[in-house]
């Protein structure tokens, strides 16, 4: 064990250090580690709130690389925001599932760490109201020691070398490596979420 130097934050604390201190004034990358994905509001401008996904492509038209891991298919509003942004859509944005997901991390240009309970959803990460948000905590951090295993795990994952040893591979939605032999027993039945369209950006199906 060894001291870092983080700060803890809670409830509307991790909206504005999170989303609009951090995520907004990325200028390399954004990588998003969640269990679940919503049409969470934003402030892009003083009393204009938008989905995430038109800060996202903000991001992506300044060239900031944007990776989201996520256990669960995002929810249709969301969707419906990402589907009018043919920047996202055509490869500005990737997005992986891995229903063993289940660590919530913001890394932002590699640099910067949000590691805690909040999902990138209105009551967690967004800007609900103090009175009707989850109750949330996390910190926040520059220690590279701790950036650099929470990237690892991240990119473990997001890489599909955690693939070869999964026991969940043969019900994964949308498995991003090859999985343990194929001497073992499939599961029998359809995979669940099988409608998801693998490409360049594994990005959902219309």
């Amino acid at each position: 064990m060894r001291p870092i130097d983080a700060e803890l934050l809670s409830g509307e604390e991790l909206y504005q250090r999170v989303v609009l201190d951090k995520l907004l004034h990325a200028r390399e990358s954004v990588w998003i580690s969640t269990a679940n994905v919503k049409a969470m509001l934003v402030e892009l401008d003083p009393g204009d709130f938008r989905p995430i996904a038109d800060l996202f492509a903000q991001l992506s038209k300044r060239g900031v690389e944007l990776r989201v891991l996520h256990a669960e298919l995002p929810s249709r509003p969301f969707r419906n925001a990402f589907d009018k942004h043919e920047r996202l859509t055509s490869g500005g944005m990737t997005l992986k599932i891995c229903p063993r997901v289940h660590f919530k991390a913001v890394i932002v240009d590699g640099a910067w760490l949000y590691l805690g309970s909040a999902n990138l959803t209105g009551a967690g990460l967004g800007a609900k109201h103090k009175d009707t948000r989850n109750f949330e905590t996390g910190i926040v951090t520059e220690d590279f020691d701790t950036i650099d295993r929470i990237t690892a795990l991240f990119e473990s994952v997001w890489s599909g070398a955690e693939c070869r040893a999964c026991r969940l591979h043969d019900v994964c939605p949308d498995p991003i490596g090859p999985g343990p032999s194929k001497k073992r027993k499939r599961a029998s039945g359809k995979r669940k979420g099988s409608d998801i369209v693998l490409g360049r950006s594994r990005r959902f199906s219309r």
